[in-house]
């Protein structure tokens, strides 16, 4: 994730963001859906040994940003990852087997309904997944697109670029927005997070808006992993 400070004095670049596919006139569906994909099980341990070993690409985000609905519709399964109504449901490591690579789904962070102990069990399981998993390729980010980052957002964005992680953000939900709401919001959104506009990939599940360019991102994530 390229880009300078966010605010005040604190410096939360990252070094590179996810590889970016080339602009398309139109959504082919999806190049992670015509792979095979199996749930190979969810981990309380942020340095469990998957085997194989393969690179890996986490999806974060809040715990009501829509991760469940964003990772269906990327490999298109609709009912792979379990999509609540309740935020907050997915506390542990859920990793996803492809052929060349493992999608991780990372707990979300900010439910305040969550007790302390627990969310303070959350972040550290976040905390050293993201800073000590030597098989993480990329992270995914999904921010909402109709809010501006929130505090959790910005101590988020601290944690990934310590981690110096590949970033590539999400904006999700923006169908709720109007095609030139869609625009601006992605330019608000890179100067509050001080980032490149290539840094950041507006989607929408239902309208499948993006999906087709987040997963060629994704591929050439772990095309690029040593």
């Amino acid at each position: 994730m390229r880009g300078g400070r966010t605010g005040g004095q604190t410096d939360r670049r990252t070094d590179r963001p996810l590889p970016q596919p080339p602009d398309r006139p139109t959504a082919p569906p999806s190049a992670l859906s015509a792979l095979p994909i199996e749930f190979v099980g969810s981990f309380p341990d942020p340095l469990v040994r998957l085997s194989p070993p393969l690179p890996e690409v986490a999806l974060i985000g809040r715990s009501n940003v829509g991760k469940s609905s964003l990772l269906n519709a990327l490999v298109g399964r609709t009912g792979l990852a379990r999509v609540s109504g309740t935020p907050g449901k997915t506390t542990l490591l859920n990793a996803f087997r492809l052929p060349e690579f493992y999608l991780v789904d990372l707990p979300g962070y900010g439910f305040a309904r969550a007790g302390k102990t627990a969310r303070a069990g959350y972040r550290q399981l976040i905390d050293r997944y993201l800073l000590e998993r030597p098989s993480l390729a990329g992270v995914v980010w999904l921010l909402d697109a109709r809010h501006a980052p929130s505090r959790d957002d910005h101590e988020m964005q601290d944690l990934l670029a310590r981690s110096g992680r590949p970033v590539l953000v999400a904006l999700t939900k923006a169908d709720k927005l109007t095609r030139s709401a869609q625009s601006a919001r992605t330019r608000e959104m890179a100067v509050a997070l001080g980032l490149q506009a290539d840094q950041i990939q507006l989607t929408s599940t239902p309208a499948r808006l993006g999906i087709t360019e987040l997963a060629a991102s994704i591929l050439a994530a772990v095309g690029d992993a040593p």
